[in-house]
């Protein structure tokens, strides 16, 4: 029989206090050089990840780095935890996600040392999620996702795609917005795109209005003649390459070829830094001062885009090997998020006192609640993330907190 969960006051609400983040990456699975669904060679990651892992759901198991990973329609995707929205939330998300990244390459690794065989990791598409300041009604939702695939794309490109990307996607996800778009094999350019995502949807939600004439009131431009399809996946919208009169991955950046709703014509690069200019503000909001400047400076060309590439780069065919995190934001100077800690230290089962009792984190119920045992009954007990947050300093420097 089921062990009864106890659950306190409102301490167990799957809706999280803070606004936050968190990303997604899937990768294809390459195996002796051919293509392979994970599910063919693992039953689950289990299969090639040593050590203990907890499980969430299906053949899903959360990583030691706090994240999770899974296998999803032929894929291998991993996730991070959620992340606060506060300044330098992108670079620590873009942190976790490369963290466990590197954490299951290394665990493949280990898997070919011992079959004898060869595993590619290959990148697919990138998932960036923002929270909304609650969760909105589905049709208010649909607009604002609407509103924001006539926004997104064009700054996205520059940060994110390859000239064989075929979209970028907006869907509304409850109480969250999901961006769509290529994996990105640069860590920095990841969290550039991450960091610009975050600013112009906190903006964008906020506005009185989600019609598409508030873009012409506050002086947003918007591309004549593009006409977003339904996203392919779930609810939402795309803008893929034919939804434009000609395809802007493959065209040059700096062609005058765009025409505006204005009747202005201006290149792709002028397009997507005048957007960027509109929200510097709210960018700057959440940005670190070095992905600050590298946005402005893909923007104004000075960093080169992967769409002024002649093709995608090689680094997307082996991810992990022939592209890396270089440690960009160590946590000597950027701190984990509270989020964060708590996920990490859950995962890893160390003790927490709570309400004078001593409790061993068993499980998660998604990202937002902890499954925790009471050491004195051993009854399991739901806590929302935000309450165990709130002992996360202490936590952290308790010596024993691993006994």
């Amino acid at each position: 029989m089921a062990q009864k969960l106890h659950q306190h006051e409102d301490q167990a609400t799957p809706q999280l206090r803070l606004a936050a983040i968190g990303l997604e990456s899937e990768f294809s699975l390459v195996v002796d050089d051919q293509p392979v669904r994970p599910e063919e060679i693992f039953r689950d990651p289990r299969d090639f990840i040593r050590g203990p892992l907890l499980h969430r759901t299906g053949t899903s198991y959360h990583l030691p780095t706090g994240g999770a990973t899974y296998f999803d329609t032929g894929v291998i995707e991993l996730a991070t935890p959620v992340i606060e929205i506060e300044r330098g939330c992108a670079a620590r998300a873009g942190r976790s996600l490369w963290e466990s990244l590197h954490f299951v390459r290394d665990e493949l690794d280990w898997w070919e040392r011992r079959s004898g065989r060869r595993a590619r990791l290959v990148g697919f598409s990138a998932h960036y999620n923002v929270s909304l300041d609650g969760p909105p009604a589905a049709a208010e939702a649909e607009q604002l996702a609407y509103l924001l695939v006539h926004v997104l794309p064009p700054p996205v490109m520059l940060l994110a795609a390859n000239r064989r990307s075929t979209g970028v996607g907006v869907r509304p996800r409850g109480n969250r917005i999901e961006v769509t778009v290529d994996f990105t094999p640069n860590a920095a350019l990841m969290i550039a795109t991450a960091t610009l995502i975050v600013g112009v949807v906190r903006a964008v939600m906020r506005w009185r209005s989600h019609d598409l004439r508030a873009l012409r009131e506050l002086g947003i431009p918007r591309m004549a003649d593009f006409e977003p399809v339904p996203h392919t996946s779930r609810h939402g919208w795309l803008a893929r390459f034919d939804s434009y009169p000609a395809n802007p991955f493959t065209g040059a950046l700096d062609d005058p070829c765009w025409t505006l709703t204005t009747g202005e014509t201006i290149s792709l690069r002028d397009l997507a830094g005048r957007t960027v200019r509109r929200f510097w503000h709210s960018i700057r909001r959440v940005s670190d001062p070095f992905t600050f400047r590298l946005i402005g400076s893909v923007m104004a060309g000075r960093t080169p885009a992967l769409l002024e590439l002649p093709d995608r780069p090689p680094e997307y065919e082996d991810v992990g090997r022939l592209c890396a995190w270089e440690d960009l934001f160590p946590v000597e100077e950027l701190a984990r998020s509270r989020y964060e800690r708590v996920l990490i230290h859950a995962i890893a089962g160390h003790r927490l006192r709570l309400h004078d009792e001593w409790y061993r984190p068993v499980g998660m119920r998604g990202w937002s609640q902890v499954l925790c045992q009471r050491e004195s009954d051993r009854t399991v007990h739901v806590f929302s993330v935000d309450l165990v947050a709130s002992a996360a300093d202490v936590w952290d420097e308790w010596p024993g907190r691993a006994a």
